[in-house]
């Protein structure tokens, strides 16, 4: 394709919109902040739309650069955008449902301090995340990766009055940095060894370097997707960011930024199947996310919290199709997460909205008949992450399931167990909350309605893509952007309708099993044994990390780097200096009386002195 598509205004229309309502956003009414902020992503997605129609039939990629952006020596590195059907599935998903979710925000934080600066945020968010998408080059995407990092920590604490929102964006902030190190590092042992950052020129040379070294160069980038996207060991930040509000929740930490990981690497298919180490790491790594996560949801209280340890699980499901070889899968599953958990997140806002900030889910119940359209929306999310056919998660999840027995029948045999227990987890946050006898508490019993028109039309559109994105199937037309990358699961039909048939059978035990629980037996509450404990503290990783890391690193930085090297050597020696010029300087300031005498006294001293010295000099 030679046309231009003029790119740049995908990204720069949602940049407009975070200029003009965070530099005149205070002196603008909500309506005109809604129109900047609303208009701003919706043309983008129309643009996407139209760059979609008109590049869908290509299998070559599209590149329009701008300008140059760093010249040094070898090093060059020019502002462009790369587009192939990779990153037209992530520019729809990106501008799609940021849109959708951007419309429900009217809703959700009508009512809300800081209107016109939570909208400049959100708009702040697309942009970057679009530049990731777009971007031709590591250097570009890593652009987009720490502005997106940026805009994350701005959106979760921004309820900047309360300390733990907070804490939460600090801890999502300093831990992303984590995975940028690796990401950094990566960068630099690319460009040594391949000489170049753009994205041809790299997957053209990666045949000429060896093994071993394109291994440490995919492990590197892969320890910046565990933080983007909340891996195991750095999942940590994801739960806690949920401090922030709802929309940000399902547009951040669902739908969007947290599958950056998973496309970096999905990006990075060229690399990464060349090393088999860095993808076997990348698909156990996936695999222990997925069912580490889904244990710590089974016992969730806070129902964004559920949905929280879901994300981390499911992101584990992309990465473990990505590790066995199943990009396109990966990919797919990717699309169908972001309609349900979109789903799921915005459908528990509603809930949250109804029973006025209430999201602790033992407070809740019997809620079906009085909010009945989040009722219906949010069980269809959750139908569809429980794989149940013929909605999109069912496709999607089998697909990946399939990848995985084909490496190995251990890795399938753990990916359905963690299928069991989604499904469990999330049926237990729809009986828990829609079913069952009320438990609502009577002030939010008094307050307690379905969510407006600018909320629950939201909520449908992203029911009808968790049931109807499934049939997409995008695989195949993902093949030639992983054209000898991928790994084919060459399994007889017989033996995928069988594996197909076990995927379902556990997710609908699951469901079973949450409603024998908490339907059938609600009465039933026994003492918590010690692992049931366990997992309610979620394995207590936060306080080992607060121990191993943290307040050891706190230690270190106050009592020997900063007492010690900072203020005893550093600043202590500056100092010396200065009290010595300062004795000096008071030696020096007792010459200067002011006195006429005194200075009368010294010049006559003097010129004895000068007298005294001349008469020596000259009886010699």
């Amino acid at each position: 394709m030679t046309e231009s598509l003029h790119l740049w205004l995908i990204p720069a229309l949602p940049l407009a919109g975070f200029v003009i309502n965070g530099l005149f956003g205070r002196r603008l009414s909500k309506a005109a902040i809604n129109a900047v902020a609303l208009s701003s992503v919706t043309l983008a997605f129309l643009w996407t739309l139209r760059v979609f129609f008109a590049a869908r039939g290509s299998t070559e990629p599209h590149l329009e650069r701008y300008f140059t952006w760093i010249e040094s020596g070898p090093l060059s590195i020019a502002v462009s955008f790369y587009l192939d059907r990779l990153t037209l599935v992530m520019l729809l998903v990106v501008t799609g449902i940021g849109t959708i979710i951007h419309f429900y925000s009217v809703g959700y934080m009508a009512h809300d301090g800081g209107y016109y600066r939570f909208f400049a945020y959100l708009n702040l968010f697309m942009f970057f995340m679009l530049v990731l998408v777009l971007a031709a080059s590591y250097p570009l995407m890593f652009v987009g990766w720490e502005g997106v990092g940026l805009a994350s920590f701005l959106l979760i604490g921004f309820w900047f009055r309360k300390q733990t929102a907070t804490d939460a964006g600090n801890k999502a902030f300093i831990v992303n940095r984590i995975g940028d190190f690796g990401f950094s590092l990566g960068m630099f042992l690319m460009f040594v060894t391949l000489r170049s950052l753009d994205f041809q020129t790299v997957f053209s040379r990666a045949s000429t370097a060896d093994v071993a070294t394109l291994t440490a160069i995919c492990l590197l980038l892969f320890v910046g997707a565990t933080g983007k996207s909340a891996q195991v060991p750095l999942y940590v930040w994801l739960p806690d960011a949920m401090e922030g509000p709802t929309p940000v929740s399902a547009l951040i930490h669902a739908a969007t930024m947290v599958t950056a990981g998973v496309y970096m690497v999905a990006r990075s298919a060229p690399l990464f199947s060349r090393a088999p180490l860095a993808m076997d790491v990348v698909a156990v790594v996936g695999l222990v996310t997925a069912f580490f996560a889904a244990t710590i949801g089974l016992l969730q209280t806070d129902i964004k919290k559920v949905l929280a340890y879901s994300t981390v699980s499911q992101l584990g499901y992309m990465f473990l199709a990505l590790g066995v070889g199943g990009f396109g899968a990966g990919i797919f599953h990717l699309l169908t997460h972001a309609f349900f958990k979109a789903l799921l997140f915005l459908g528990s806002g509603s809930v949250i909205h109804a029973l006025s900030g209430e999201q602790d889910m033992r407070r809740m119940g019997a809620l079906a008949k009085r909010i009945p359209i989040t009722h219906a929306t949010f069980l269809i999310g959750a139908l569809a992450i429980a794989g149940v056919p013929p909605l999109a998660g069912f496709f999607s999840k089998d697909e990946i399931l399939i990848h995985a027995y084909a490496r190995s029948p251990v890795l399938f045999a753990i990916g359905v167990v963690t299928a069991l227990m989604t499904a469990f987890y999330v049926f237990r946050a729809v009986f828990l909350t829609f079913y069952g006898t009320s438990r609502v508490t009577p002030e939010a019993e008094h307050h307690l309605h379905e969510s407006p028109p600018i909320m629950t039309v939201p909520l449908a559109l992203l029911a009808l893509g968790s049931i109807g994105a499934g049939w997409i199937g995008i695989g195949h037309w993902l093949a030639p952007v992983f054209e000898g990358a991928t790994r084919e699961a060459a399994l007889s039909h017989g033996l995928e309708t069988t594996l197909m048939a076990v995927s379902v059978l556990f997710g609908l035990l699951g469901i079973g099993l949450a409603w024998w629980i908490y339907v059938q037996r609600p009465q039933t509450t026994a003492e918590p044994g010690a692992l049931a404990r366990l997992i309610q503290h979620k394995y207590y990783v936060d306080e080992i990390y607060a121990a191993v890391i943290v307040r050891p690193l706190v230690v270190i930085s106050t009592k020997v780097l900063w007492r010690v090297l900072d203020a005893g050597m550093i600043d202590g020696s500056v100092n010396r200096v200065g009290r010595r010029c300062l004795g000096a300087g008071d030696i020096l300031r007792r010459l200067q009386s002011g006195n006429l005498r005194s200075y009368a006294g010294w010049v006559v001293l003097g010129a004895i002195v000068v007298i005294a010295l001349m008469g020596g000099l000259l009886g010699r």
